[in-house]
């Protein structure tokens, strides 16, 4: 007799990743030169921060967290989830899943199930339940722009920028390193509303990179939320957070590096999803994006597959490493 197929749980969006640090303070005042909001903190008997929550201008409750830890490390992403049904399918079914428990120290409170990944142990948590939390009332820029042949700003209108960090509104993709793609890209695939949005496979058509989106039918979503590339071991590449337009961006990447933070790469433009990329390194060594201006796709749109070819030399070593 066959076994039926199980049913895939329905992803929402991705709401917020989890970090480990060593020297909490560090990384405490890279995010908030970064762009974060922190909107809660926890703290010891003797005063001394063990987890900060951080926020964006967005109405997710947080984006980001960050738990003190005698190693530093990648905590998980979590995504939300349509139903507590698929809460209880979590559970039950997915590789070596924690039962349903409350966030109970969280902004926005909910319920989760943790799981983790059936190649290379990390984390995944699926929430459902949080409160969402009104925008932050930040001044953010919408002026016209003046291009060779079109004036579109009015005669003696100046630009004027106010120099800060840029400020995240969401998170929009996390990425990492898989030991075995295939796995990997199957179990996501069988078990989630993922779609591939884009494939990159080598010489030989063997396929080593995934570009992942939600399938949410006709609604519009980002080109990608996640994204698995295979390599002889496990590793997080970086965790990506839209700001809200290129100004911006360059504002803020002006600010991180007067605040003598290192750049990883960027500002450029990427081919896959299209967004005006910068990334940095936090004060660990993990790697973190502001993106702008990416794709918008329905599940009409088909997935696209290319070769990957040797890399341009102007990608740092230290991004492919």
């Amino acid at each position: 007799m066959t076994t039926p197929a199980l049913r895939k749980i329905q992803l929402l969006r991705i709401a917020h990743v989890y970090y480990k640090y060593t020297d909490l303070e560090k990384e405490r005042q890279f995010f908030t030169d970064f762009g974060f909001t922190e909107t809660r903190t926890l703290a010891d008997a003797n005063g001394i921060v063990e987890k900060s929550y951080f926020r964006g201008y967005g109405t997710e409750p947080f984006v980001l967290c960050a738990i003190r830890s005698d190693k530093a490390a990648f905590g998980g992403a979590a995504f939300a989830v349509e139903s507590e049904e698929d809460l209880r399918i979590a559970a039950e079914t997915l590789p070596q899943a924690s039962a349903i428990y409350k966030l109970e120290d969280a902004p926005g409170g909910g319920r989760c199930v943790t799981f983790l990944d059936p190649i290379d142990g990390w984390p995944m948590h699926l929430v459902y339940g949080q409160e969402s939390v009104d925008m932050l009332d930040i001044p953010l820029p919408n002026v016209p722009i003046n291009y060779p042949t079109e004036k579109n700003r009015a005669a003696n209108k100046t630009q004027r920028f106010t120099k800060r960090p840029a400020p995240v509104h969401k998170l929009g993709h996390f990425g990492l390193r898989t030991t075995n793609y295939a796995k990997s890209h199957e179990f996501y695939t069988s078990r989630f509303n993922f779609l591939a949005s884009d494939i990159v496979h080598d010489a030989n058509d063997v396929d080593h990179t995934t570009f992942y989106r939600i399938n949410r039918g006709p609604d519009e979503v980002d080109h990608h939320v996640f994204f698995l590339s295979e390599g002889p071991v496990y590793k997080v590449h970086h965790s990506s957070f839209e700001t809200h337009d290129f100004d911006t961006q360059v504002l803020g990447h002006d600010w991180l590096r007067e605040k003598g933070h290192t750049n990883c790469w960027g500002i450029g433009r990427h081919v896959m999803g299209s967004q005006i990329f910068d990334y940095w390194f936090d004060p660990s060594g993990f790697i973190f994006e502001h993106y702008v201006d990416g794709d918008q796709v329905t599940a009409d749109e088909p997935t696209h597959r290319s070769q990957g070819g040797p890399g341009s030399p102007e990608v740092p070593a230290a991004f492919l490493d």
